[in-house]
């Protein structure tokens, strides 16, 4: 079984590539449920990732629908590649929402909100463990944001799969989940 980030990233992008249309509506919609059932809805500024379709990321929507039934603030991101960050913006009905060069879809602009304000952070990855360590893309976004979030902010990875036993390089930089959310179950880390 791999256990380097670089294996386990290819490992996890090939069972995303598996999964079918159909599959990732049918696990978005459990891990949402799942979500419902969580001690985290007496906050007010929620992150959300909105989802790269062309990677088969957990679909949002359905948190989307739950932050908004909840008359949460939902924030999303726009992001820059030079210097790895992220900016922040308030999710409201007139946000225009536009892919960037790499597919992911951000908000043109907006109520700009500083990450120190986020108090609950859904977490984008492609394969966690049992000590909730994420793995990402590699690019070091959501470690730097996070990193600049209060030490209270709720940190929950969104994954269709179940955690691995141990991710082996992990860095000291490297910024832990308090929970992950699967179509089957409830990780919880703190």
């Amino acid at each position: 079984m791999p256990t380097s980030k670089k294996e386990l990233r290819i490992e996890y992008k090939n069972f995303r590539k598996a999964l079918s249309f159909d599959e990732i509506e049918e696990k978005s919609l459990a891990i949402a449920n799942q979500l419902i059932q969580m001690p985290i809805w007496d906050k007010i500024y929620y992150h959300v990732f909105l989802p790269i379709e062309e990677h088969k990321e957990v679909n949002t929507e359905f948190v989307l629908h739950l932050l908004s039934g909840k008359d949460k603030e939902i924030l999303i991101s726009k992001s820059d590649f030079e210097t790895r960050k992220m900016t922040h913006f308030l999710l409201t009905d007139n946000t225009k929402i536009k892919k960037n060069e790499y597919n992911i879809p951000e908000p043109i602009d907006g109520i700009e909100v500083p990450s120190s304000k986020v108090e609950v952070v859904f977490v984008p990855l492609l394969a966690f463990d049992i000590f909730g360590n994420r793995i990402g893309y590699g690019k070091g976004f959501y470690d730097k944001f996070l990193a600049e979030c209060k030490p209270e902010t709720i940190k929950i990875g969104l994954s269709f799969f179940e955690a691995v036993n141990q991710i082996d390089d992990v860095f000291e930089s490297d910024i832990k989940l308090d929970y992950c959310v699967t179509p089957e179950k409830i990780y919880t880390f703190i």
